[in-house]
């Protein structure tokens, strides 16, 4: 996640659907609550952290912010360490040493980031949001994100394919 600084107008979108809040049922059984609608992030296990990223990688892309006003725009610019097919870090757990401007996600930084997109789980769960329903721990898809449109898969040009990545703000991204 990287964010550079420029002057520009924002743009906004419609956000998606959310999944129902209600637990499952199945031969008369309640299933009990996922642990996402039970924990703070706080409270979360390095690994339901983890699991919390759908894989759209719309945090992955080139964005830049109004120096004036702060408003955010994102770009179809892809970070260079993104595979934009699985979309997914190429190296992941050498991301900050390889992308040094790259933002490794913390509990304490989430709501300080205005610009994660408003489909972000983490940002979602923040905000007492529930997930929604093609995110794949709801879903039980790991390719629910891509089907539902989501992702940035097809849609973004890595960051080295680019000369001036200010040229390509699109409005698919909020």
């Amino acid at each position: 996640m990287r964010l550079a600084k420029h002057r520009g107008k924002p743009k906004t979108t419609k956000p998606a659907e959310a999944a129902p809040k209600c637990a499952s049922v199945r031969k008369g059984k309640v299933a009990p609550e996922p642990f996402w609608r039970t924990k703070s992030l706080k409270e979360m296990s390095k690994e339901e952290w983890e699991s919390l990223c759908d894989g759209c990688a719309r945090c992955c892309t080139v964005k830049f912010e109004d120096t004036d006003t702060g408003l955010v725009e994102f770009t179809d610019v892809a970070c260079r360490q993104l595979d934009t097919k699985s979309c997914r870090c190429k190296n992941y757990a050498k991301r900050k040493t390889l992308v040094p401007d790259c933002i490794a996600l913390t509990v304490r930084m989430i709501g300080k980031l205005h610009w994660l997109p408003s489909t972000c789980a983490y940002r979602l769960i923040d905000e007492g949001k529930d997930l929604y329903w093609w995110h794949p721990l709801v879903s039980g898809d790991p390719n629910s994100v891509h089907k539902a449109g989501i992702s940035v898969r097809k849609k973004v040009v890595s960051e080295d394919e680019v000369e001036d990545a200010e040229k390509r703000i699109v409005t698919w991204i909020k």
